[in-house]
C-alpha cells in the first residue's frame, strides 16, 4: 500500500473499460479531526471523500467537484469538495441524539438527495441531482451515472474511521469490441468479479492484489498513483469578501451586535477570522484585506 493518499488509474486491454481506485488515510484523518463525528457519520463521509476523489479522476477541468447529500433525518448534510489540484476536504451536519450505532444510508439520510457539482474556473457551472436510493452511497452514485446518459460506471465504496477506500469502474466509448452484445458482456463480466470483493479486501489490500486478486484472468495495465491531501480553501480574504457582500452599514450594526468584533468561523476546518471596527472600515473603503491589526484565532 503505498505510503501516501492518492488515486490509480488502470485499463483493461482488451476491452473498453477503465478503472480508478483510491486510497485516503491523513486526508480522511484530517476531516474527522475537526468533528466529533459518530461512527455511522464518519463512515458515510469517508465513503463520499472516496467518491469524490475517484470522479476528479475521470474529468479533466480547472475548478472544483462538489458532492453534496442533504435529507431530512438524522444527517441533514454531507458534503465534499475535491479542486482539480486534488485537495479535498469536507463536513458533516447530524443530530448526535438521533443515530444509533450499526445505523447505515437508509436510517441516516431518509428521502435524501445526492447532487454532483462542477463548478469550473471558467466556463458554465453544471450540476446533476439524484435521489439517495438504496442501502449506500454507491448505489446512489451508480444511480445517478445510469439516469444522466453518461458512461456506464459503478462504484465500490468503503470507510471505517481509519481509511477511506473505494474503486471505480466505467464503459468507456466502443474502441475495442464493436458489437453492442459483446460490449455489455465483457462490461458485466468485469462487473461480476468486482461485485466479489468485500469490505475486509477493499480495505486492506494493496492495490495490486487487489486487481491481481480479481482479473489475475486479464490483461489489466496499471498507471502511476496521483497523490491527494487535505486542505481548505478558506481564507481571510474570502471571509472579507463574505463581509463586503453584506453591505457597509449592515457589517456596522452586526460589529455593534457582537461586542465590536465579527468573527467569522470556517465550518469546514474550524479556522477563526476577526474583524474590528477598523478592519470593517478598512474593507469598505478599498484598502483590501490584509490590516495588521486583524486577529486570527
Amino acid at each position: 500500500m503505498h505510503d501516501f493518499d492518492h488515486t490509480q488509474r488502470f485499463l483493461f486491454d482488451d476491452t473498453d473499460v477503465r478503472g480508478e481506485l483510491v486510497s485516503l488515510g491523513e486526508s480522511y484523518q484530517h476531516v474527522l479531526a475537526k468533528h466529533p463525528y459518530p461512527e455511522p457519520v464518519a463512515q458515510l463521509l469517508g465513503e463520499l471523500l472516496a467518491a469524490a476523489a475517484l470522479l476528479v479522476g475521470t474529468m479533466k477541468f480547472d475548478g472544483l467537484l462538489i458532492l453534496q447529500a442533504r435529507s431530512s433525518g438524522a444527517v441533514p448534510l454531507l458534503m465534499i469538495e475535491c479542486s482539480s489540484e486534488r485537495e479535498v476536504r469536507g463536513i458533516a451536519r447530524y443530530h448526535a441524539e438521533q443515530i444509533k450505532p450499526g445505523d447505515g444510508l437508509r436510517e441516516l439520510m431518509p428521502d435524501g438527495t445526492l447532487a454532483l457539482t462542477v463548478d469550473p474556473r471558467q466556463g458554465q457551472r453544471y450540476q446533476g441531482i439524484v435521489d439517495l436510493e438504496g442501502d449506500s452511497l454507491e448505489e446512489s452514485l451508480s444511480a445517478y451515472f445510469a439516469t444522466s446518459e453518461q458512461l456506464p460506471t459503478r462504484f465500490w465504496l468503503r470507510a471505517d474511521g481509519q481509511r477511506a477506500r473505494g474503486l471505480l469502474l466505467q464503459q468507456l466509448p466502443a474502441d475495442r469490441l464493436r458489437e453492442p452484445e459483446e460490449r455489455e458482456a465483457s462490461w458485466q463480466h468485469v462487473l461480476t468479479l468486482a461485485n466479489t470483493l468485500t469490505a475486509e479486501e477493499l480495505l486492506g489490500l494493496d492495490n495490486d492484489t487487489l486487481l491481481h486478486r480479481l482479473y489475475h484472468e486479464e490483461t489489466v495495465r496499471l498507471f502511476e498513483p496521483l497523490p491527494l491531501q487535505f486542505r481548505c480553501s478558506c481564507s481571510r480574504e474570502r471571509s472579507a469578501r463574505a463581509l463586503i457582500s453584506l453591505g457597509h452599514e449592515d457589517a456596522r450594526q452586526l460589529l455593534g451586535e457582537q461586542g465590536g468584533e465579527l468573527v467569522i468561523d470556517c465550518q469546514f476546518c474550524n479556522e477563526r477570522y476577526a474583524f474590528d471596527a477598523a478592519d470593517v472600515d478598512l474593507l469598505f473603503a478599498g484598502g483590501g484585506t490584509d490590516n495588521p491589526s486583524a486577529t486570527v484565532h
